[in-house]
């Protein structure tokens, strides 16, 4: 089992570790109105940590796949594949002040492309920063949260009055606040949302209930719909539905035929069920970057790096 300390530790090649302890100076966005932008965010890390300037955050297109299960002794499972080119891959392990212990996973390039500083930071300020990106996690409580892109034109730009928050920094308010689906989509129900790198996203939220459900944003409206299995289509039911890309809808027919054959699903059967809708099945110029298979009931993470299945990395939320 992987434990991480403060110090940015590499497990391979683009696949490192760290682990972020104290004040994660996250109570103080959200009291502050939180972020309509990411160079909002950028301007609070800014004006909150010494000795960063000139960040903000960028990115790329990128597809996923994610599936909620439950094994044979009642525990539930959440798998995520991120599908990306080769990037740099930080697993950050947080234990804030104030809110739950969780692990979530970061692709740093995003920072790194428009910060060339990064680098230069000391490991704990790169921890926090990169808080405030990640793409997936799960809490101390069970609670599994993923954004994956949708192709689409649209953007999400909510505009109710509420305090506002961009989609990454939505996944640390879930990870660091709610305890299941439900108090999840009332914290999202709480902020107007506004999308990370202007992209169409959506949500997939799971918890150790086995409630399962998608979050979409249709004309800026809220969309709830419970589904066990999302990649880069509209689920909801509408004029939306289906629109994404053509190999999106084939990931998710090759997970539903999964699940449908499988009604429970080992750790190593979910793990199996990634591989089989990882990008190396699509003759690609695209990886999968990094697969996880959670365990919401017992707090384990096992990640596997750029499609080697072989080799696994478990973490424990303590």
């Amino acid at each position: 089992m992987i434990t991480p300390n403060e110090n940015i530790t590499e497990l391979e090649d683009g696949f490192s570790a760290v682990r972020y302890e104290g004040d994660d100076l996250f109570e103080k966005f959200l009291s502050d109105g939180g972020a309509s932008s990411d160079a909002a965010v950028a301007e609070f890390l800014k004006n909150n940590i010494s000795g960063i300037s000139d960040l903000e955050f960028n990115a790329s297109s990128f597809g996923c796949s994610a599936v909620s299960a439950q094994n044979s002794e009642g525990e539930r499972l959440f798998g995520r594949n991120f599908d990306w080119q080769e990037c740099e891959a930080l697993i950050v392990v947080s234990k804030p002040s104030s809110g739950y212990a969780s692990i979530s996973t970061v692709n740093t390039d995003f920072i790194r492309s428009a910060y060339r500083g990064f680098d230069a930071l000391p490991d704990k300020a790169k921890a926090l920063i990169s808080l405030y990106a990640p793409l997936d996690g799960m809490n101390e409580k069970g609670l599994c949260a993923a954004v994956l892109m949708i192709n689409d034109s649209d953007t999400i730009n909510q505009s109710t009055g509420k305090d506002d928050i961009t989609t990454t920094t939505a996944i640390r308010l879930l990870l660091n606040k709610a305890a299941n689906v439900d108090e999840a989509l009332e914290l999202l129900q709480s902020y107007d949302m506004h999308a990370s790198f202007g992209y169409m996203v959506h949500f997939a939220l799971a918890d150790s209930s086995g409630e399962s459900v998608i979050v979409e944003y249709i004309e800026n409206e809220t969309v709830v719909t419970p589904t066990d299995i999302v990649t880069n289509f509209y689920i909801a039911e509408g004029e939306k539905q289906g629109i994404g890309s053509s190999q999106s809808h084939e990931r998710y027919e090759i997970l539903e035929s999964t699940l449908a054959e499988n009604p429970t699903m080992s750790m190593s059967d979910m793990r199996d069920a990634l591989d089989s809708v990882s990008k190396d099945n699509f003759n690609e110029f695209e990886s999968t970057e990094w697969s996880i298979v959670y365990n919401q009931s017992t707090g384990e993470a096992v990640y596997y790096h750029r499609e080697d299945y072989g080799k696994g990395y478990l973490f424990k939320i303590e």
